[in-house]
């Protein structure tokens, strides 16, 4: 975790950039969808699904490039003189990686407040949102311990993170709504998607009105508390068998 925020620190720079790029991206998307205007009713789906999509980006590539970062380095050995689980210590480079993310999620978040606010809107809040919220987060870790196990046998896969932004931004309901996709992919994106579920739920929360436990979209509150457990046990499970391949092998620390 110390190495983790010493190297937030250390790229403030490209914190700074990031803070400034994302925002962008968000008013940008928007203004493609309006066809060249700001649509008010665009503006508020868009931001809670940007927001989301702001933050996996950046804890999943920040878990997975500091464990990356290790291997290629040759020190990712000297995690392993502890007693604890080797999978605990990846979970603990996840609270680095979740306050190295809250700049950049938090920098769209205030923009698209601020454009909302600015064009005569009014920015709804409810306590209710805090549970997908802390959905995303989980689910989060869970996935980057799966791409930190992956790194471990399988060698120079960092497409995979790099095209997974892709499927998180274009099948993931971010910006086009699950209900107005293909059946199939919104069935795999409710399910595998971490992002996805507590999406839909705060849409419906803070635009559609409804309750936590009257959600109308997606599989309802029981999955937006069940899929970032499920998530974190397969990346657990994972994890621990990848990981006794590299053993096996006698390649935990080559790449």
């Amino acid at each position: 975790m110390h190495k983790g925020l010493l190297s937030l620190v250390a790229g403030w720079r490209e914190v700074l950039v990031q803070m400034i790029t994302f925002p962008l991206f968000y008013l940008l998307l928007v203004l493609f969808m309006g066809r060249g205007q700001l649509r008010d009713d665009l503006l508020l789906p868009g931001l809670l699904g940007m927001v989301p999509l702001t933050f996996i980006h950046e804890q999943v590539n920040r878990a997975f490039w500091s464990y990356l970062g290790d291997m290629q380095s040759g020190v990712l050995e000297q995690t392993y003189l502890t007693p604890l689980p080797s999978w605990t210590l990846v979970l603990g480079r996840q609270v680095a990686a979740i306050v190295s993310a809250l700049p950049s999620a938090l920098s769209v978040l205030l923009v698209g407040v601020i454009t909302i606010e600015a064009r005569g809107g009014d920015m709804p809040w409810d306590v209710q949102t805090l549970v997908p919220l802390a959905s995303i987060v989980i689910g989060t870790c869970g996935l980057a311990l799966i791409l930190c196990g992956l790194t471990l046998v399988f060698k120079r896969i960092e497409i995979i993170t790099q095209l997974s932004v892709a499927v998180w931004f274009i099948a993931g309901g971010t910006f086009v709504p699950l209900d107005n996709m293909p059946d199939w992919t919104a069935f795999i994106s409710r399910l595998v998607v971490p992002i996805s579920p507590s999406i839909e739920a705060m849409r419906d929360i803070l635009v559609g009105g409804h309750s936590l436990t009257g959600l109308q979209s997606g599989w309802g509150l029981w999955w937006v508390l069940l899929q970032p457990v499920l998530i974190v046990a397969v990346g657990v499970f994972l994890f621990a068998r990848l990981e006794r391949v590299a053993k096996r092998r006698g390649t935990l620390g080559r790449y």
